[in-house]
């Protein structure tokens, strides 16, 4: 057996490719290639082939693509209709002349996962086109795919089915797999049992896109009785072949227990293969388990929020900026949050949209991103959305994005006040102020006391002073103190500061200096520089019984530092009667 190997490189090339071919049936591959190579340098096209597909798959031979390429392109310049059928294949999947990428590669690639490779798709239609006319329905099944899938100018759906359906006749799985593409591409209900039965046939052959697709037919009953535990089974199947698509789903049917018995452990490890596979459906999901746990664990959720978000999955990008613009799991950085944001506000992720305008309207993102804001708030607040109304509402009176017109300010506001405290009370500034619609204290006032019957601090003490001065309606100086009280108990420094000057002057509240006093102290604690320049008159003089001119001096500086004139004017008394005061005790000196 030795000799005749050695006497097959001495005598004719096609006895060297028999040969070949018996020690390549029986796996002896290193033996096999020197004598396909014979062939293959003699010009014979099947050995030309075969010694292509020995590069590519790397079999008793180093892989490398750039010469299985090479010897594939001399095997279809040679008329050979299955290297032109391979040879499309890798131009089409961006596989063809990468040696620094070598691997298997056939046609089935182009239906089994995305390459991250650019398709050349112009390169792969003449030896598609070839291979087809020959009659390869592997061929076929290529020029099918580069007419439904290739640039635009390139696409003839029709032309592509006939293909498909030619490749189909052959049994060709891919062609079967390709067919049931385009029949569920014209959306036509008395096709679905033929798109079924078209999965079918390439499902039985291995084919896990298939496979997988068959499962959701049988998942959901369409064109197949509905049968759970066989899409689980079918799910698994494609899964085990590496489909990351198929792997999420499994993952998924396991976390949450619809196809088959629960396990979340079984669930979360299919989940992770499948984001490890290039789904960021998956990697997305992964992140928000982690975000959803009692504990949270936000750097881990950032990890896989990243992945996804590289991936281009909108709603990732944007918990991505979440953690960003809060600091949990990550440096807190406001820039790189803005910029997530920016990213799926971008791909047209309505949630972004309006939270990157939000960070806009708060001086907190780029103002150049403005030229958007209102576009992307207007789409929500069309739809009838009160909040989005409301920031569109601010963009037209801030003039963010857009010019200023208080016109549509008002439209917007009014539109939003339906629904949201917030608008009730801008809306009803605008009435009194006759800022985009006429001034109408009535009016005003009405919507101010939506505002305030929903809590609304602000509204609260707008309605209170319309109230007290009787601007809009009656005036009740009574439930005025009433609505002040309700907002200093939420906090209010203004309303505290009014209160102390009803318990002050009597109106609405009984006369009481010493409560007056507290109210002063309270607001003026808080910053508010009217209740300071109080609380140092008070103290300074003793108003409410309590006497101490040095701390009443220092309330009225810190007025005085903000901008309170009276809290000046009253200093600067202060200090002339304390220097008259020194001059009338001083002693004439003695001559």
């Amino acid at each position: 057996m030795v000799m005749m190997d050695r006497l097959a490189g001495h005598i004719h090339p096609a006895l060297a490719l028999r040969r070949g071919i018996q020690l390549a049936e029986k796996g002896k591959l290193a033996k096999a290639f020197p004598l396909m190579a014979i062939a293959a340098r003699a010009g014979i096209p099947e050995a030309e082939c075969r010694v292509a597909r020995f590069y590519l798959e790397g079999s008793g031979v180093p892989p490398s693509r750039l010469e299985g390429t090479r010897w594939l392109r001399r095997a279809a310049d040679h008329g050979s209709a299955d290297a032109q059928a391979l040879l499309a294949a890798l131009y089409t999947a961006g596989l063809a002349e990468h040696e620094d990428n070598a691997g298997t590669s056939s046609s089935e690639s182009l239906f089994k996962s995305q390459s991250s490779r650019k398709p050349d798709f112009e390169a792969a239609l003449p030896f598609a086109q070839k291979a087809a006319a020959a009659g390869s329905a592997t061929g076929q099944a290529i020029l099918g795919y580069i007419l439904s899938k290739g640039p635009t100018a390139m696409r003839d759906l029709d032309a592509a089915h006939s293909w498909y359906e030619k490749s189909a006749a052959a049994s060709c799985p891919e062609g079967c797999l390709g067919l049931a593409l385009s029949l569920a591409r014209r959306r036509q209900p008395e096709h679905r049992t033929r798109i079924a039965e078209e999965l079918r046939r390439a499902a039985d052959a291995g084919l896990p896109t298939a496979i997988y697709l068959l499962a959701v037919l049988t998942e959901h009953g369409m064109g197949v009785p509905v049968d759970r535990e066989s899409a689980f089974e079918l799910y698994q199947l494609a899964a085990e072949k590496g489909l990351a698509s198929a792997q999420f789903r499994l993952g998924l049917s396991l976390i949450e227990g619809n196809l088959s018995g629960q396990d979340p452990a079984a669930g979360e490890a299919w989940m992770r293969r499948a984001a490890l596979a290039g789904n960021p459906e998956a990697a997305y999901r992964i992140g928000e388990q982690y975000v959803k746990r009692p504990q949270p664990e936000y750097a881990e959720a950032a990890t896989w929020y990243r992945r996804a978000a590289d991936a281009g999955h909108h709603a990732a990008a944007r918990a991505l900026a979440s953690l960003y613009l809060s600091g949990n799991g990550v440096a807190q950085d406001a820039e790189e949050g803005t910029r997530w944001l920016r990213v799926a506000a971008n791909s047209g992720n309505r949630e972004s949209q309006v939270d990157l305008a939000n960070l806009i309207l708060e001086n907190a993102g780029d103002l150049k991103d403005g030229v958007d804001v209102a576009e992307w708030f207007e789409a929500n607040a069309s739809s009838g959305e009160a909040v989005a109304a409301f920031n569109l509402g601010l963009c037209f009176a801030e003039g963010v994005g857009v010019r200023k017109d208080q016109e549509l300010a008002a439209k917007w506001m009014r539109r939003a006040a339906e629904g949201m405290a917030q608008a009730q009370y801008m809306y009803a500034r605008l009435l009194q102020d006759g800022r985009g619609v006429p001034a109408d204290q009535k009016q005003a006032r009405l919507w101010f006391e939506r505002a305030a019957n929903a809590g609304m601090g602000d509204a609260q003490v707008a309605l209170a002073e319309m109230l007290y001065n009787g601007r809009g309606g009656e005036r009740s100086a009574l439930a005025a103190a009433h609505l002040f009280k309700q907002a200093a108990a939420t906090g209010h420094v203004g309303a505290m500061f009014a209160i102390g000057a009803l318990y002050e002057n009597g109106q609405g509240l009984t006369l009481d200096r010493k409560a007056a006093q507290k109210w002063f102290a309270a607001a003026a604690e808080r910053g508010h520089g009217h209740a300071q320049f109080m609380l140092g008159r008070y103290l300074s003089k003793g108003v409410a019984g309590e006497y101490d001119p040095v701390a009443g001096r220092i309330w009225l500086k810190r007025a005085a530092s903000q901008g309170i004139e009276e809290a000046a004017d009253y200093l600067a008394g202060f200090q002339d009667r304390r220097e008259g005061l020194g001059r009338s005790n001083a002693r004439v000196p003695r001559g």
